[in-house]
């Protein structure tokens, strides 16, 4: 980056100081934009900064905002963003649907959500993005028409063809929606430190099968639609998309990588595609020689067939382009085993930690799982433990969803979004100071190997809430027998109760005194939970608990501390309905110590424990 004179003239020192305050010039970024940041590139099989120090992007996508994912959103049965903007086109002028998604576009992630990403330890923002977003109103409005009814998909494209030959697609980058929000969320980052990775998570046409992904018109049709005069449209699209981003960018450092095409899926042989990645390999190398030509040195994120894990013929070797610097092979890690002896068969098959590790040393480039979460807590621990471990970037998917427990933050039921007081609730709920914070999942991913520390505070005398067991791992904070899902096809949810938590441990909402809380269910024998306690001074105290007896024979839970002592023994017949058990009294010492509540006979679904001072029984509620 060119930088002003120095000179000891007032007129020169105003002008470094505007330069300075502002983020871009023509398009370009200024020393304020990415002082504190440094072009990345690799070497080997390493990312490096400018002064060739290793670095390793751990961060958060900022999944369901620039593309509307409808289990992100809670609206499954609408499937994807385009079936979301159908529904709603029944009920809404289009004018008042673009209004809406305007706003929803201002107000699911701003500057908060960045500024507490940085907060929290990570290093990067991941930025999945629609393609429809660098259309302009008229061009995206024709696409509209295509999106509600198929016999306008023709026009669609020879619209396309024409914008495409008179230049006139992704040109206005002063008033496209994609161009400023992806200078904001730079600003943002910038601000914290924080690189970004620009992916293209909808790729015109669609690059694959799964509507929800993609919001595709017509699955697949990036690889197979040819205009008029018998071009892959959709692919020359993608390349001048590029071609602009590049263009814009190229010279940025706060931009890590180019993530050029989100999950690849379903390009097989049954679907017309021919089974070997050759489509992929063509386009890659297109999109590679397009960014290089403009003397664009970034680094470029490739994503494998089979939702971004398959790289048979996508080696740099077979690659047909020339250029093979500065690339950097992706996975995305759902449901899959995390130890170390768990291999594919396939070596081009990167999903599992093993293939992983083995494809970046043979091929000496560097990797990046530019997507992992959607698991429980131990899970997360697990995998972070094993990539962090080989120096292997990852990157959380996601930031925030609605009622979410494996994102960052949750945000609070709003209804329907086919009405407008729940468009009114989902606006107002997924700003960032009405969410509430997972920091179970936090501690999950930045501290996945520390000692279990207190999720609340529990002073004795007083009551613990059973949900309220320490942060840590399975077998130290907690123990539960199915704790992480490793297997793609078992579905059965970690935490049956799916509340509160993200742990195995199972957790139900309850009722109790017309108040809502939660309550610890589904606990099998041997399992147990931890609590982080501080007992002022030495005492005597009635231990109590409240819980529910679902079975037909007593149940029996252990109170020990320490995990040794058993101070108490918890049994509850099978009475219908909640009850307030007591154990007896126990002698405690001063000190913070570790009570451990011990399931000997499973049955019972316990809302709290109360260690009280003897005397008048305390009331049976909250």
């Amino acid at each position: 980056m060119s930088k002003l004179p120095v000179s000891g003239t007032s007129a020169w020192r105003f002008l470094r100081i505007l330069c300075v305050v502002l983020c871009y010039v023509d398009g370009q970024p200024t020393e304020a934009a990415a002082q504190k940041l440094s072009m990345l590139h690799a070497q080997g099989p390493t990312i490096v900064d400018a002064s060739n120090r290793p670095v390793v992007l751990r961060g958060i996508n900022v999944g369901g905002w620039l593309l509307q994912e409808s289990y992100i959103l809670k609206t499954d049965s609408l499937d994807s963003q385009a079936r979301i903007q159908q529904a709603l086109l029944r009920t809404m002028p289009e004018t008042a649907v673009e209004e809406f998604y305007r706003q929803f576009r201002a107000g699911f992630i701003t500057k908060a959500d960045i500024d507490f990403i940085a907060k929290q330890g990570f290093n990067c923002v991941r930025l999945p993005f629609h393609y429809d977003l660098f259309l302009t109103a008229a061009q995206r409005r024709i696409r509209t028409r295509a999106m509600q009814n198929p016999v306008n998909l023709n026009a669609y494209v020879q619209a396309l063809s024409t914008w495409y030959d008179q230049k006139q697609l992704f040109t206005d980058s002063k008033n496209l929606e994609g161009f400023r929000i992806t200078d904001d969320v730079l600003n943002w980052c910038a601000a914290n430190n924080l690189y970004v990775i620009l992916d293209l998570h909808a790729a015109p046409g669609g690059q694959g099968t799964d509507r929800n992904i993609s919001d595709c018109l017509v699955p697949l049709d990036l690889w197979k639609r040819r205009d008029a005069k018998g071009r892959l449209i959709y692919q020359d699209i993608t390349v001048r998309l590029w071609e602009k981003l590049s263009a814009r960018y190229k010279n940025d450092a706060r931009v890590a990588m180019y993530d050029f095409i989100n999950e690849p899926n379903g390009m097989t042989a049954a679907n017309g595609l021919a089974g070997d990645n050759s489509e992929l390999n063509v386009l890659y190398s297109r999109l590679i020689d397009a960014v290089r030509a403009q003397d664009d040195q970034h680094l470029l994120l490739l994503e494998g067939n089979g939702y971004g894990n398959e790289y048979t013929n996508l080696t740099p070797d077979k690659l047909r382009s020339k250029d093979k610097r500065n690339l950097v092979y992706n996975a995305h890690r759902y449901w899959c085993p995390n130890t170390s002896t768990a291999t594919d068969p396939n070596p081009n098959q990167i999903n599992l930690i093993r293939n992983l590790a083995a494809f970046r040393d043979q091929w000496q480039v560097p990797v990046w799982v530019g997507e992992t979460g959607e698991n429980s807590n131990e899970w997360f621990s697990a995998a972070v433990q094993e990539l962090n471990a080989r120096s292997i970037g990852w990157c959380h998917w996601t930031h925030k969803r609605i009622e979410g427990a494996t994102s960052l933050l949750r945000v609070p039921a709003y209804g329907s979004l086919l009405t407008p007081q729940g468009r009114a609730a989902l606006l107002r709920n997924s700003e960032f100071r009405n969410c509430t914070v997972n920091k179970d999942v936090i501690a999950a991913l930045m501290q996945p190997t520390g000692p279990p520390r207190p999720f609340a505070a529990h002073t004795l005398p007083g009551t613990i809430q059973a949900s309220d067991y320490d942060l840590g791992r399975n077998g130290s904070a907690y123990y539960d027998t199915y704790a992480a899902r490793t297997d793609f096809a078992n579905h059965t949810p970690t935490n049956l109760g799916d509340a509160y938590r993200n742990d195995g441990v199972d957790i139900q909402e309850v009722t109790e005194a017309s108040s809502k809380s939660f309550a610890v269910s589904h606990m099998a024998a041997g399992e147990w939970l931890n609590y982080t306690v501080t007992i002022p001074q030495n005492g005597t105290f009635l231990l109590q608990a409240r819980l529910l007896n679902t079975t037909t024979t007593p149940t029996k839970l252990l109170l020990r501390l320490n995990s040794k002592s058993v101070v108490g023994t918890i049994t509850a017949e099978p009475t219908p309905g909640w009850q307030t058990v007591s154990a007896g009294t126990a002698t405690l010492p001063a000190g913070t110590h570790t009570l451990q509540l011990y399931v000997e006979q499973p049955g019972a679904v316990v809302h709290w424990l109360r260690l009280a001072p003897p005397g008048p029984a305390m009331p049976s509620g909250q």
